[in-house]
């Protein structure tokens, strides 16, 4: 019990840490991303603000030089002075080109460039222009002098015929050379060597394993912590052989100049894209956060808080099981006597608590209410013993009220002229109901009673009731003067004030003359009505009383029901009375013998009843005398 009750505590428990942390992780999680996209938002503005002002200088310092060589066309040596000038001006910058159309300058034939490389803080000066460089169809050359204005160059290896310094990839500023005329006369073009400015961009992380890329204007990685991305892939190379929309709406969105952030895959790994445009350029540059750089320090807490609240909630169950185990042993204790209580060991000792909590107290009440069960079985013994006598005396006591009336039938099986049943049913052991007959000089007297009230004292009054019927009627008494002598002896000394109804009739059998005194009794059934009759009081009230009798001249050949109130008064569960009605209707649809019509007036009744307690003695008497 102390287990499975440290269990429920503890799930109970686990339920509410799950939803309480569940709900402080997920709130937290979202204070992290919020957090974690106005950092990464702020270094790439940082990021974006940082190169622009890189661009800025390199077009300041190509103005600059602009504007000598400008004044200076009639001086080509100088243009050396000038490409080495910036170089030395901006140490940062990779290269300075200065180069004219063929045969501007005659007598330095068709190529004239003046080219600076800053090769490890060294610059070397050499005109660059030759049959194996003919720089003038270059790109960097040829989209500035046909677009009439200064422009950035998508990424490209830079080409020294002379090897004056290894290949590397560049991007470079490109600006026309305009004559006094207004007339172009040469590119000027400063060089930017991405492996620089990916190192300037990417210096700043916002997290550990964060990138920095910047795309062209066509897409091309101008800035990749992957080399070999530079200048060779855009961003749409690797979906050409494996779709992947999300990179896709990346790219487009950079090159359409927009500004935002995109959860996404980035080299197999879940990523937050932070991307903004470079002013000016066309370029964009955008910084990728790993999933598990801006949450791993939220998921090494989760994961320490699940560890800790796990190995919390272990404890929680141990400590509570050793707890429960220790507060409710003498429960066990005190469930384990129940049983043997209970088992039928009333004698069995209980432990002795000196505790006064309520285990204490419960032990306690077991204690009395084992004296209290004690003699309480003792008692029970006595009362089931005693009741079981009584209930042996009352079965005794029916068999001999049962006895007191005539139960064999036919009644008179030497007779073909008389057809006769009876039947009586207490309600409880013994009853209140009585009938009776016997014939003596070609008469036959009988009668039918109820007594007030029911059980033992009924059935006493109803024993020497019908004893004076039977002493009266063998006197041949007319039915009114028996009703008279029964009620003077009963009235007599009855100091319970019992009474009982009773329908007494004396039938001449050779005439089918009837006599009868009805007392205070349900009215007969004769010919499918109810017999009318002089009231009269019922028997046992009051003494010196005058009874009126009747008579029926011939009831040759018609049936006659006698009954007591435990048919018409039956009730069934819904309290409804079988009623005088229904059974009218049963006697008029009925015209059977006289047993038949009992046995089926009975199961009518048992019918209506249904599993109602029977509420009153049921007692029914049918004869008929047969003429042919």
């Amino acid at each position: 019990m102390s287990r499975r009750l440290s269990l429920w505590i503890v799930m109970f428990a686990t339920v509410i840490f799950v939803i309480t942390i569940g709900y402080m992780f997920s709130e937290s999680r979202k204070t992290v991303r919020k957090e974690a996209i106005s950092h990464a938002t702020e270094i790439l503005n940082n990021t974006a603000l940082r190169v622009s002002n890189i661009l800025e200088n390199v077009e300041t310092a190509t103005r600059n030089i602009d504007w000598l060589v400008g004044r200076h066309l009639d001086a080509p040596d100088s243009m050396f002075v000038y490409s080495r000038r910036i170089l030395v001006n901006n140490p940062y910058l990779n290269g300075c080109s200065i180069s004219f159309e063929p045969y501007y300058f005659r007598d330095r034939g068709q190529y004239f460039s003046a080219f600076s490389l800053n090769e490890n803080d060294t610059i070397l000066t050499t005109q660059e222009g030759s049959s194996m460089y003919q720089y003038f169809y270059m790109d960097w050359y040829l989209l500035a002098r046909l677009m009439d204005k200064p422009i950035w160059t998508e990424p490209y290896n830079d080409y020294n015929p002379d090897n004056i310094a290894a290949t590397q990839t560049i991007t470079s500023y490109c600006k026309p050379l305009k004559d006094k005329h207004g007339e172009i006369v040469g590119v000027i073009s400063v060089d930017l060597a991405l492996d620089w400015l990916s190192r300037t961009i990417s210096a700043v992380k916002p997290y550990p394993n964060s990138y920095s890329i910047m795309l062209g204007q066509s897409g091309t990685y101008f800035v990749h912590p992957d080399s070999t991305k530079l200048s060779l892939q855009t961003i749409f190379t690797e979906t050409l052989e494996k779709p992947n929309p999300k990179l896709t709406a990346l790219g487009k969105a950079m090159l359409a100049g927009e500004e935002g952030m995109m959860e996404l895959k980035m080299d197999g790994k879940d990523s937050y894209v932070f991307y903004k445009p470079i002013a000016n350029t066309g370029w964009s540059t955008a910084i990728v956060c790993p999933e598990k750089d801006i949450f791993g320090g939220y998921n090494r807490l989760r994961n320490v808080v699940v560890l800790l609240t796990i190995l919390g909630l272990l404890i929680m169950l141990l400590t509570l099981s050793r707890i429960l185990t220790r507060v409710l042993l003498p429960l066990s204790h005190l469930a384990k006597q129940a049983e043997t209580i209970a088992s039928g060991k009333f004698d069995e000792n209980l432990p002795v608590t000196d505790r006064i909590d309520e285990i204490g107290k419960l032990s306690s009440s077991f204690s009395n209410m084992q004296t209290s069960l004690v003699k309480y079985i003792d008692e029970l013994t006595v009362t089931t013993a005693n009741k079981e006598r009584i209930e042996g005396e009352l079965r005794i006591a029916r068999d001999i009220q049962m006895g007191m009336v005539p139960r064999i039938f036919p009644a008179f099986p030497e007779r073909d002229d008389i057809d006769l049943y009876a039947s009586m049913t207490p309600a409880k052991e013994v009853g209140g109901d009585l009938y009776d007959f016997f014939i003596q000089h070609e008469k036959m007297f009988f009668c039918v009673g109820d007594v007030s009230g029911k059980g033992v004292p009924a059935s006493l009054f109803m024993a020497v009731t019908r004893n004076l019927f039977r002493v009266m009627a063998q006197q041949e008494l007319p039915p009114a003067e028996i009703a008279r002598q029964i009620n003077d002896t009963l009235s007599e000394d009855n100091e319970q004030g019992m009474f009982v109804t009773m329908f007494i009739g004396t039938l001449d059998l050779k005439t089918g003359h009837l006599d009868y005194c009805n007392c205070g009794h349900n009215p007969p059934i004769f010919k499918g009505e109810f017999l009318q009759m002089e009231p009269n009081s019922p028997l046992g009230l009051f003494g010196g009383l005058d009874f009126t009798g009747e008579s029926i001249e011939d009831i040759e050949n018609n049936m006659m029901l006698l009954y007591t109130d435990g048919v018409n008064e039956a009730e069934n569960l819904q309290h409804e009375q079988y009623g005088d009605e229904r059974l009218l209707d049963f006697m008029r649809h009925h015209p059977d013998t006289a047993k038949e019509t009992i046995l089926g007036l009975q199961q009518s009744v048992s019918t209506f009843v249904g599993e109602a307690e029977p509420s009153d003695d049921l007692t029914v008497m049918c004869l008929k005398l047969k003429k042919d």
